[in-house]
């Protein structure tokens, strides 16, 4: 009798920790708490260096998987090219990724939100989870340490045009499909949007959950060319002060022996911003942090 009681009391606290589970839910998602890199494909690695090292003024870091080359945005950020792009291809991009401190819990809880969660051979680091967005994006996360270490200083990267990697754009289909995945099952909010028109929507700025760096959605209702592709598919790097960035990147330009790019604009957002394309027509805009007052 005792052995009875006993088993049925177990099972009565099993039962009541799995409805205690059911009802709270997926398991709680982990920091995500910024950008940690935007990775682009490139069909001549030799001209994307000279563009990346000397035109943008990064520091270049250690190959990667696949010979992949990757460049330091200030100390915890990077771009990374991978060689290869066939000549008839017009998707450059080839994943975002975040950072996280916990990669293992989020795993879990992407899987209870019933996404498909990967660790393929070709991942930029060995604790890295890949993902699927709505539009077939690839999205990894990358686990770092938090609190991030304090930086040691590098003389190298004096000569970097910025420090700070503050959004890159995705192309989106629908918008509603992304909020599924960016806001409701990562967390993102909004911050921001708006389109050339006062009428017309095609950029929502959506920020990270434990961070300051955010995502654009490049609304678009049909599939962009190639030139529209590099545009849409971009980096922003953050410039303290654009004067001195356009005066720099005009020398640079006659240094390298670049067409000058067209003047800053004041965006619809109120920030100065300048843009600048690399070999393959990738955009890397530059960008003020503040408006335009």
């Amino acid at each position: 009798m005792r052995a009875t009681i006993g088993a049925l009391f177990l099972l009565g606290a099993g039962a009541a920790v799995s409805a205690l589970v059911h009802a709270q839910g997926a398991p709680p998602r982990p920091r995500i708490t910024g950008l940690h890199h935007v990775a682009f494909r490139v069909s001549d690695m030799a001209a994307a260096r000279v563009f990346y090292g000397e035109m943008l003024g990064l520091l270049e870091g250690a190959s990667g998987k696949n010979t992949s080359l990757t460049y330091a945005v200030g100390a915890r950020q990077s771009v990374r090219l991978e060689p290869g792009l066939p000549p008839a291809d017009d998707e450059r991009l080839s994943h975002l990724a975040f950072e996280t401190p916990d990669v293992n819990a989020l795993a879990v809880h992407l899987r209870s939100r019933g996404l498909e969660v990967q660790r393929p051979a070709d991942r930029c680091t060995e604790d890295a989870i890949r993902v699927t967005d709505p539009d077939g994006h690839t999205i990894e996360f990358v686990g770092v340490s938090w609190p991030p270490a304090p930086a040691a200083t590098d003389t190298r990267t004096a000569q970097a045009i910025s420090d700070r990697l503050l959004h890159a754009g995705l192309i989106v289909g629908d918008e509603a499909r992304a909020h599924t995945f960016y806001r409701d099952t990562l967390g993102f909010s909004e911050i921001w949007r708006g389109g050339r028109e006062d009428a017309i929507v095609r950029w929502v700025n959506m920020r990270v959950p434990d961070g300051t760096d955010y995502l654009e959605y490049m609304l678009e209702a049909s599939a962009p060319n190639r030139q529209q592709r590099g545009v849409l598919h971009h980096l922003c790097l953050r410039v303290p002060d654009m004067q001195a960035a356009w005066e720099e990147v005009a020398r640079r330009s006659v240094a390298l022996k670049r067409p000058l790019p067209s003047p800053p604009q004041i965006g619809r957002n109120g920030r100065y911003q300048l843009n600048l394309y690399d070999p393959d027509g990738t955009r890397v805009e530059l960008m003020e942090p503040f408006t335009v007052r």
